[in-house]
């Protein structure tokens, strides 16, 4: 990756930062057209960051791996936001040496639904049967 990749990279990604964390400049005294136009400007905000997405994504991955990325989005729009986010980040980090190919992108999914399936806490409960008498032994 060039200077000029990374450049955009982290724009992107500062962009994503500041549309989380809730946009930051906003002018205190306009009455009601001030949040009209604060919603216009977030949307704006939200549009070029997802702009900037896109445009990383094309940068580090191959068209294979991205029409797979865009059918699991088809999906489950959770897990192809997840796994964005960490191929960013890995672009950021300067981890990417090459475009992400289909199979890499594959391992990604699976590693990030093993590290998911171990988070998983579940919790059985075990049905008792309910007896009335119980109630009366209390007395």
């Amino acid at each position: 990756m060039d200077d000029a990749e990374l450049e955009q990279i982290r724009k992107a990604r500062l962009e994503q930062l500041k549309a989380q964390g809730g946009g930051g400049q906003g002018g205190g005294g306009g009455g009601g057209g001030a949040s009209g136009q604060g919603q216009a400007e977030q949307r704006h905000t939200t549009r070029r960051t997802a702009e900037a997405r896109r445009g990383i994504l094309d940068q580090i991955l191959h068209p294979e791996a991205a029409d797979r990325l865009g059918r699991i989005r088809m999906v489950k729009e959770s897990r192809a936001t997840e796994i964005e986010n960490r191929l960013i980040m890995l672009a950021q980090t300067g981890q990417l040496r090459q475009k992400v190919t289909e199979d890499q992108l594959k391992e990604l999914l699976n590693a990030v639904a093993d590290n998911n399936q171990q988070e998983k806490i579940v919790v059985k409960k075990h049905k008792r049967w309910d007896d009335d008498d119980d109630d009366l032994l209390d007395l």
